[in-house]
């Protein structure tokens, strides 16, 4: 196939586009490298530097088989201080792939977020999320475009952010780990997260594109959670305690019958297995 990936210079992005070269495709990356890096992008992969939302109608002319939309304001904390930029991201820009895919015959494979299954009010990032993935419906429904859309579950591995407003709870671990300092926990930790590797959402991703779907909804997420206590005791080393966040669920957790049932697809990576792999790397 011929793939386009947005977002794909950041942790997710950049393994889905360097597992697409390894199966034989052709690749075109866009990112705006606000968090991508563009060190991370695979030198077979056409890249070019924008912000999905602006994209203009010149860019139909470039045909793709497949385009996977992981570009997005990503993260629930900076929503809150950036809501109209979080918007212009994950609406629309959405709304342009979506376009995109409809004068060129694509067919898409949205990133969504497990956020949804909370109050979709909470915080802007979950709200324009959840309008994206109501949009992708919408041109499925109308358009007849063909589109699979991904709830994501705390990704974890290689390429993680670890530092800013972007970093993922197990980054952030890591370097303060690495750094000898105190592994920082928010509120009680008693919250619960479905913790899933980067390979297992890339392998799901690839099973995504290889049919044609009517919005259908796939949850990528391991179907078992872990507390960020429990999370921290894996690292066995000091821990600090810090104030609860904003906008956050309690408890996250993936039902992946549909994805067993629809894609074949199953989570292989144990997130027990992969700190004691760092913790052993790190000694």
């Amino acid at each position: 196939m011929k793939c386009l990936v947005t977002g794909g210079a950041g942790f997710i992005g950049s393994h889905l586009v360097d597992r697409l070269i390894e199966d034989g495709h052709e690749v075109v990356v866009w990112d705006d490298l606000t968090t991508g890096k563009r060190d991370q992008v695979h030198e077979d992969a056409k890249f070019y530097q924008i912000p999905v939302e602006c994209i203009s109608p010149s860019y139909h002319d470039e045909k793709h088989n497949a385009i996977f939309h992981l570009a997005a304001e990503a993260r629930i904390q900076p929503s809150f201080e950036f809501p109209q930029r979080t918007h212009d991201s994950n609406v629309t820009g959405t709304t342009k792939i979506l376009e995109l895919a409809r004068h060129t015959g694509a067919k898409i494979i949205y990133a969504g977020s497990s956020s949804v299954y909370h109050d979709q009010y909470a915080n802007p990032y979950t709200f324009t999320k959840l309008k994206a993935e109501e949009y992708c419906t919408l041109y499925n429904r109308i358009y007849d475009v063909p589109v699979a859309i991904a709830r994501f579950f705390n990704v974890y591995g290689p390429r993680q952010l670890e530092e800013g407003a972007y970093a993922t709870v197990i980054g952030i671990f890591e370097r303060q780990y690495r750094n000898g300092e105190p592994l920082t926990i928010t509120g009680t930790g008693e919250q619960r997260r479905d913790f899933t590797h980067v390979e297992d959402i890339v392998s799901g991703l690839i099973a995504m594109s290889e049919e044609e779907w009517d919005a259908n909804i796939f949850n990528l997420g391991t179907g078992t959670n872990n507390s960020i206590k429990e999370l921290a005791e894996m690292f066995d080393c000091e821990t600090t305690y810090i104030p609860a966040r904003p906008g956050e669920a309690k408890d996250t957790l993936a039902n992946i019958h549909d994805s067993k049932a629809f894609l074949g697809w199953r989570p292989k990576k144990v997130l027990k297995e992969y700190i004691n792999d760092l913790l052993a790397t790190e000694h």
